[in-house]
């Protein structure tokens, strides 16, 4: 038994079911005051750590509402397709593994945003959203479901797993442009900004930081195999049929006649002590049969 299934077994019914049922109401919370109030999700529920450290400890937990898009269309798309991510993941995991990942990543956006601040002196986490949360989620999917295929743009067809590959590739140039920034020529840095990587050292520990829930779930825990569809499905097909293997098995046959007990309540069995070998008779049988010699 490793880890998970011992932090399972004990604190394993006090995972929330449907999790992402919840998250996805909390993203509309927070789609609604960013899109009519927008100073006081980042005034009063942001990750700010020198608020919280001054007392505001509930930024803990409010930051998660960011939603993953503030444009309506594409808000409304993120909700269904990050819905139906964590339904997956929660079905093919279990409610409290999933629960463990999530809450896991949500620990680690924290820890980021505090090293953002007290050793790069750089606050980011009044930015913090829920952009690294939600991509920790796809990652996992991926890695579960790698030839499920998306439709990019609606119409492009393209598995899980070269999409995963491509953010993977922009998440590990985050990372590694940041530890290398001084040694990297001006011009290098813009040509990376000009695809969205900021070639700072505190981006990348943000990046490495808020998708260590991925890394640690999936490289520092053993025996995830069996929670691959193909395993899970093997399983479940082979339980249902031990399950319907017992549900049709009888106790009892009459060896001339081959009545069970579901054949009757009132039918009743016995082995003849004077044949070679086990043969039960009901009771019209057992006085009546040839005796096997």
């Amino acid at each position: 038994m490793n880890l998970l299934d011992k932090l399972e077994k004990k604190f394993g019914r006090y995972a929330i079911h449907n999790l992402m049922y919840y998250i996805i109401i909390l993203y509309a919370l927070g789609y609604v005051i960013l899109t009519f109030a927008p100073a006081f999700y980042f005034n009063y529920l942001s990750l700010n750590p020198v608020a919280i450290m001054h007392g505001q400890i509930w930024r803990l937990i409010t930051f998660i509402i960011y939603p993953p898009s503030t444009g309506l269309l594409f808000f409304l798309i993120s909700m269904y397709l990050y819905y139906s991510l964590g339904k997956a993941l929660e079905a093919n995991w279990g409610a409290f593994r999933f629960n463990l990942y999530y809450f896991m990543g949500v620990l680690l956006h924290i820890v980021a945003a505090f090293v953002c601040q007290y050793i790069f002196g750089v606050n980011y986490g009044v930015y913090f959203g829920t952009y690294y949360l939600n991509n920790s989620l796809f990652f996992a999917f991926a890695a579960i479901y790698p030839n499920l295929q998306f439709l990019l743009f609606g119409i492009i067809p393209i598995r899980a797993k070269v999409l995963a590959g491509i953010y993977g590739v922009y998440f590990g140039l985050t990372i590694v442009a940041g530890f290398l920034a001084d040694f990297l020529t001006p011009s290098m840095q813009i040509a990376l900004l000009s695809i969205g990587v900021v070639a700072e050292p505190a981006y990348s520990l943000t990046a490495l930081l808020s998708l260590g829930n991925f890394l640690i779930f999936f490289f520092g825990m053993r025996n995830m195999r069996r929670y691959n569809p193909k395993e899970v499905y093997r399983r479940r097909t082979y339980a249902k049929s031990v399950q319907q293997g017992q549900k049709n098995a009888s106790t009892h046959k009459c060896a001339i006649c081959g009545r069970t007990e579901k054949d009757g309540d009132d039918l009743v069995f016995r082995f003849c002590s004077k044949c070679n070998g086990n043969y039960e008779y009901c009771q019209d049988h057992l006085f009546t049969h040839e005796h096997v010699k």
